[in-house]
């Protein structure tokens, strides 16, 4: 990353693409952990402690990532603020997009994550 005048970092695509990839492989990790664990399919009553932990660990780790990128786009964006809309061909312009939209899609992706993380806190079995 580089540092601009103000100390700040520089935004680019892997700032706005690392919340919704968090999401991604929570989603995938979370699915795959759950598949893994009904699988077999002999006692679908039987509760499956293991991976619903599992879930929930991988829930709080994707959480914490997605709030540190939220709160990092929030301050700089805040930090010299821009009103909207972000249109003109200035790096100034270019930079409070990307910030702007970070925060967006972090708040996406927090929702996101907690969403796809419910139906381990609810479902105890693999009905």
């Amino acid at each position: 990353m580089h540092l601009l005048p103000s100390g700040k970092t520089r935004d680019n695509l892997w700032t706005l693409i690392t919340p919704p990839t968090v999401w991604a492989w929570h989603f995938l990790l979370s699915y795959i952990t759950a598949a893994y664990a009904c699988a077999p399919n002999d006692a679908i009553f039987e509760a499956i402690p293991g991976p619903r932990l599992l879930v929930a660990v991988l829930t709080v780790v994707a959480l914490a990532i997605i709030a540190w990128c939220g709160v990092r786009a929030w301050r700089e964006w805040q930090s010299e603020y821009v009103a909207p809309p972000f249109n003109e061909a200035s790096p100034a312009h270019r930079e409070r997009f990307l910030e702007f939209s970070t925060l967006l899609l972090a708040g996406l992706s927090f929702v996101g994550v907690v969403f796809v993380a419910m139906p381990a806190l609810f479902v105890v079995d693999c009905r």
